[in-house]
């Protein structure tokens, strides 16, 4: 049986800057539980940028707040975190980057 090796990878995700922080904080908790209910496990997560406004609007929203989740996983991780953060209405934006 092959077995994959793990890899490093970042999470960025968007919420918008106007949420009250207690919210704020449930989405990026929300968002890390998505990555270890993949099987994925978490490195670290904070606030890469407090508040950045956009240079066009994104949902309806001005600015934005940035989380920055490292993790390490299999390759296959990656297509049910993508899947189940789309469903979460309250992030407006992310993207997962492999990290060398």
């Amino acid at each position: 049986m092959k077995t994959e090796t793990l890899r490093k990878y970042e999470l960025m995700i968007i919420v918008d800057a106007k949420l009250a922080n207690e919210e704020k904080e449930t989405v990026r908790r929300e968002a890390t539980e998505i990555v270890t209910k993949a099987g994925g496990k978490i490195i670290n997560s904070q606030i890469w940028l407090e508040k950045q406004k956009f240079s066009f609007a994104i949902k309806k929203c001005a600015e934005g707040t940035y989380y920055l989740i490292n993790f390490e996983g299999e390759g296959a991780v990656i297509g049910p975190i993508r899947s189940d953060l789309r469903l979460n209405e309250r992030i407006l934006r992310f993207a997962v980057t492999k990290v060398d």
